[in-house]
């Protein structure tokens, strides 16, 4: 390893419609807070609701990213933390149990370590993988809600975890097409958890919060309490969708209709009557809206079935409505004016687009709500890459607030 690489950490968001790059490094002023010294983007054709479907065009549009995160860094990206996206992506609890043998019945690193084997032991259909295992809390001769058990006494161990699996067709296209690009993955995370930990502080995380991750093709959604993750599931709903439906109420091309998207859609106000122009290329397109065609009632109506879905998945785990957090906004959909009053009136939560914490250095391009992702898998890149789970216990810190077995999950895939 090259002396620049221990010290430099990369991730790379490869979305649906755009592919994202940022390389940061420690500030030696404050060795705890990331400086952005490269970002680059560059648009993706290749994907379908996060899933790779033209492995050529999303290796296109990888290394035109990389690229400009190297020109503007001067670095060269060998290696990088991967986002993990699709419907196909799914969290679900698992336990483990295990008895202490050694014979002062204290319990040691590799007591975890097995208790957390256990707990990812478990029966799943052959066409998944488990990307990412989250020890949430451990149990010790029934004295619950434990964070960490090593140097307690005990007979009996045991975990409770979460899993997230996603399918192994997805995740061996995403391979091919790193390999393609000369990017070998460090680690793979849900986009999602990466997003939370660019943007939400330490007490949303243990007071609980849902993080909306809007991109082109999906939503992302994890739910964070007492500092573990609760849930994560990823919804086939984003920008296209509200694209497509202003293409077909406008009745115009779906490239005029992203512009419209983009310069005049909002919610929150109700367009009953009025006229919207954009100029695509050299053209210039004018639409005279009135009811419900106008422009805002097209994109509420798809965003209310979204949050729609998204309270269903909170039903799911008993939090509809019951997060002190609140809800926290990102992706590119995240910028549409009026976005975060319409998930407050929806959720009936608080809510807000997110802003990103404790990162200095480039970051007037990366505060975009857009690069949230991108910038997490960078600061995931450093928090695994500095000893991940082997850290756990041993004064150092965690990887994040998440307890990622990420050292367990690499000897298991073994």
């Amino acid at each position: 390893m090259r002396e620049h690489e221990a010290a430099h950490y990369f991730g790379l968001d490869i979305g649906t419609s755009t592919v994202r790059c940022v390389i940061g490094m420690l500030d030696d002023a404050d060795m705890a807070r990331p400086s952005i010294i490269g970002h680059g983007s560059a648009p993706n054709l290749g994907m379908r609701k996060g899933v790779v479907v033209h492995i050529d065009d999303v290796v296109e549009a990888a290394a035109q990213a990389i690229t400009e995160a190297e020109r503007v860094s001067g670095l060269q990206v060998q290696t990088a933390t991967v986002n993990v996206n699709g419907p196909s992506v799914q969290g679900m609890n698992s336990k483990g149990v295990i008895a202490i043998s050694s014979p002062n019945r204290e319990i040691t690193t590799d007591d975890r370590l097995r208790v957390e084997e256990a707990a990812i032991t478990v029966k799943m259909p052959p066409n998944r993988e488990i990307i990412q295992v989250f020890a949430k809390n451990y149990r010790l001769d029934g004295q619950d809600n434990i964070k960490d058990p090593i140097g307690m006494n005990g007979v009996r161990l045991e975990v409770d975890t979460h899993i997230v699996t996603t399918a192994s067709p997805s995740l061996k296209g995403l391979t091919m097409a790193l390999e393609k690009s000369r990017v070998q993955p460090s680690h793979y995370v849900v986009s999602s958890l990466a997003a939370a930990e660019a943007v939400l502080s330490r007490q949303q995380k243990e007071s609980g919060t849902v993080l909306l991750d809007i991109g082109a093709g999906t939503t992302n959604l994890v739910v964070l309490e007492d500092g573990e993750v609760q849930h994560v599931a990823v919804l086939p709903v984003g920008g296209i969708n509200i694209t497509n439906d202003l293409a077909i109420g406008l009745k115009t091309d779906l490239d005029v209709a992203e512009a419209v998207k983009v310069i005049h859609a909002g919610v929150g106000s109700k367009q009953k009557t009025g006229s919207v122009s954009v100029r695509v290329g050299t053209q210039e397109h004018s639409f005279k809206v009135t009811g419900d065609y106008g422009v805002n009632n097209i994109v509420e109506a798809r965003l209310e079935d979204l949050f729609d879905m998204i309270d269903k998945e909170l039903r799911k785990i008993g939090r509809s409505r019951k997060l002190p957090g609140g809800v926290v906004l990102v992706g590119g959909s995240a910028k549409l004016p009026g976005m975060s009053e319409l998930a407050k009136e929806k959720l009936q939560l608080a809510a807000r687009v997110g802003s990103l914490q404790a990162v200095g250095g480039l970051i007037d391009t990366v505060s975009d709500p857009a690069y949230a992702t991108a910038v997490g898998l960078m600061q995931m890149d450093m928090l695994l890459g500095a000893g991940g789970a082997q850290q756990h216990g041993t004064g150092q810190p965690n990887p994040g607030v998440f307890g990622m077995v990420d050292g367990l999950l690499k000897r298991f895939r073994r």
